[in-house]
């Protein structure tokens, strides 16, 4: 999977940076934590102050287009984004038995 930023904007009042990017791929569409922790690992933050919004993807192209918002602290993130976005960024956890 290569990924290629296409913009950077920060937003200082929401204390985040708005990461516009395209990602392209061979084979199955990547899982929406690989993209995030790839792009966490490119900006050098942890993968828990980001968050992906929109991921398109079109039938018959190898390429998804999404939105990164990636915020300064935990507290940040917590302040502005749902709490669905939230836990979707979020791996399930096991079930017990």
């Amino acid at each position: 999977m290569e990924i290629k930023i296409t913009s950077n904007t920060r937003n200082e009042l929401l204390s985040r940076n708005e990461v516009a990017f395209t990602a392209t791929y061979d084979g199955a569409t990547p899982a929406r934590a690989d993209i995030g922790a790839k792009i966490a690992a490119m900006q050098n933050t942890p993968v828990e102050n980001l968050i992906l919004s929109p991921l398109k993807g079109r039938f018959g192209a190898r390429a998804v287009i999404g939105v990164a918002r990636i915020y300064d602290s935990p507290e940040a993130l917590k302040a502005t984004e749902r709490a669905y976005l939230i836990s979707r960024g979020q791996p399930k956890a096991a079930e017990e038995e």
